[in-house]
């Protein structure tokens, strides 16, 4: 409750009033039976008068007005309370997702995250909305209904000690079945999400391998697992309320039953067995109420906890610690001190063994090597996207441990593999470099990348709609934009990490040239899988297995690192 009452304090009035509505309405249900029970009597004795029965008739009237407010009253700050409660613990969620570093990420499933953000903070919302109605509707009705069948005949009341306890037991069975059913209910969603956004996203690559038929079935397989969770769990509820109505309807039973004697036998009147039937069904009916609010509770508490899971996921990377949070990155020097890195910290084998390497202020950088050799995880370190196990990387003389986030990555400009367009216009996507950038600022880095001219083609130009994730553009373009992006972020050290792969060689020559007339006093990082990428390199560093075995020039390399020229020999066609 101390984690959840941050989100209850700033609406604490709502969360007040709204179960006192309801207590205003409860008052009135349990008022009503009683004013009936003197009419009825007052009827039966002749006693009845017109007086009497306008003056009765006004006081309920007036009751269910207050009745009314109160149920009014009391839904309204239940939505008040629900959806404050829900915005902001969603609005806190995202933000701490927003602090997880890749490490962090890797242990939840976007699938699974966007269900967590949404779902089950829908789940949770709708359980704060409920509870607030019945918290102490239900058990106000239950108690005040109990001390009125007592004060009318504690002989009959005796009837509950027998249908209450055996009620409770039965909702307390049914209620062990459902929990892990609705929690299960919350996997099968976060797996069916998954598998949505897996195919929307990739709906191209599925296309182009006819492959529709493959994904559906998939997506039939997970949608056939929520169905079978979700009908197992209503299995549960279908089977909580004909048990409910049996015990209510044979606790009536029991009460007409015993009743009826007592009423013959002039120690109780019809008007008073009339009220206490009614408070019987008010008690039953609380009993119900609570018993549904503890079986939706169920998949709510497995929201709430998917929810804390995340919530309790401690950023792996924060500058909570830095000692030059103040310091800019104002030299792309870049050093890696005996740098160690595993992804799995239980792994044998390292991702990154020993790394030491020191990268001029200003140089261009090529690094080629095999798949999984380690080229993306080395610069990953630079702007911290992973920490190092081992070792220190420092840029500019400083260890990037001791930047603040936010001044070592506004120093950092990053083109990864996944080039990635946000739903917007061209220039939105471009001013994410730099948000003040100027039109003829932006197009002149857009010409840098070589984007410009087939900007231009675009019958609105710069301010062209781009749909999520850039499928409305090519792998070319979209790199090109994403460069540029980068570019305008003016970066001391700028990395691309084959960024150029969908760029034809001449486009490619242009932007490198881009880079060492443009870009001159920042650091250039080129990963590539292309040797003419990085032939004009100052240093080129090659990876295997995660360590380096060879830098120098593209001369240098080929007269000595073996693995290099066998990688330019294939390229080039030289060793055929």
């Amino acid at each position: 409750m101390k984690r959840w009452f941050k989100y209850i304090k700033p609406y604490l009035p709502y969360f007040i009033l709204g179960p006192l509505c309801m207590i205003i309405e409860v008052i009135g249900e349990v008022v009503m039976p009683r004013l009936m029970a003197v009419v009825i009597d007052a009827a039966n004795d002749g006693t009845l008068t017109s007086g009497t029965s306008i003056g009765i008739m006004l006081l309920m009237i007036l009751t269910a007005v207050l009745m009314m407010a109160g149920g009014i009253g009391g839904a309204y700050f239940a939505s008040k309370a629900s959806v404050n409660f829900a915005a902001d613990l969603r609005y806190d969620l995202y933000g701490h997702v927003q602090m997880f570093s890749f490490s962090n990420i890797d242990k939840f499933s976007t699938g699974s995250l966007v269900t967590r953000m949404t779902n089950d903070v829908t789940q949770v919302q709708n359980l704060i909305n409920m509870a607030m109605r019945m918290c102490l509707r239900a058990p106000g009705m239950m108690i005040a209904a109990l001390i009125m069948t007592i004060s009318i005949s504690p002989k009959l009341a005796g009837v509950f000690l027998v249908s209450i306890p055996l009620m409770l037991a039965a909702v307390a069975l049914i209620i062990k079945m459902g929990f892990p059913r609705f929690a299960k209910v919350q996997e099968s969603v976060d797996s069916l999400n998954s598998r949505v956004q897996e195919n929307v996203t990739n709906v191209r690559v599925v296309k182009s391998f006819v492959r529709e038929d493959f994904e559906t079935e998939k997506f039939k397989e997970a949608s056939g697992g929520l169905k079978k969770s979700v009908l197992s769990a209503m299995n549960v509820m279908i089977f909580m309320e004909p048990v409910l109505t049996f015990f209510m309807n044979a606790t009536v039973i029991a009460v007409i039953l015993f009743g009826g004697r007592i009423v013959l036998n002039y120690e109780l009147t019809v008007g008073e067995l009339s009220s206490f039937l009614t408070y019987v069904a008010q008690i039953l009916f609380s009993l119900m109420m609570v018993t549904f609010m503890l079986m939706f509770s169920s998949r709510a508490l497995a929201s709430g906890r998917r929810i804390l899971e995340v919530l309790d996921e401690e950023p792996e990377i924060t500058d909570d610690t830095a000692e030059c949070k103040d310091a800019k990155v104002e030299d792309g020097t870049i050093e890696f001190r005996n740098v160690s890195f595993k992804y799995y910290k239980n792994s044998a084998e390292s991702v990154l063994s020993d790394i030491n390497l020191t990268i001029p202020n200003g140089a261009t950088v090529g690094i080629i090597g095999s798949t999984g050799s380690g080229k993306t995880t080395l610069i990953s370190m630079i702007p911290r996207l992973y920490d190092v196990d081992e070792g220190e990387v420092l840029v500019g003389g400083i260890n990037v441990k001791d930047y603040s986030l936010k001044n070592l990555r506004d120093g950092v400009g990053c083109v990864l593999q996944k080039n990635t367009l946000f739903s917007g216009t061209i220039a939105e996507n471009l001013r994410w470099g730099d948000e003040n950038a100027s039109d003829e600022e932006m197009q002149t880095y857009a010409r840098y990348a070589q984007a410009d001219k087939f900007i231009k083609t675009f019958s609105e130009g710069y301010d062209t709609e781009i749909e999520q994730g850039g499928t409305n553009v090519s792998g070319g373009q979209k790199q090109r934009l994403c460069i540029a992006r980068t570019m305008l972020k003016k970066p001391k050290i700028l990395i691309l990490d084959d960024s150029t792969s969908a760029v034809d060689t001449a486009t490619e020559a242009q932007i490198r040239k881009a880079f060492r007339e443009e870009l001159q006093g920042s650091t250039k990082i080129i990963i590539a899988q292309r040797i003419g990428s990085v032939m004009d390199a100052d240093m080129i560093i090659v990876m295997n297995e995660g360590q380096i075995t060879g830098i120098g020039t593209h001369e240098e390399l080929l007269e000595s690192n073996l693995e290099y020229r066998e990688i330019y020999d294939s390229q080039t066609g030289k060793g055929a």
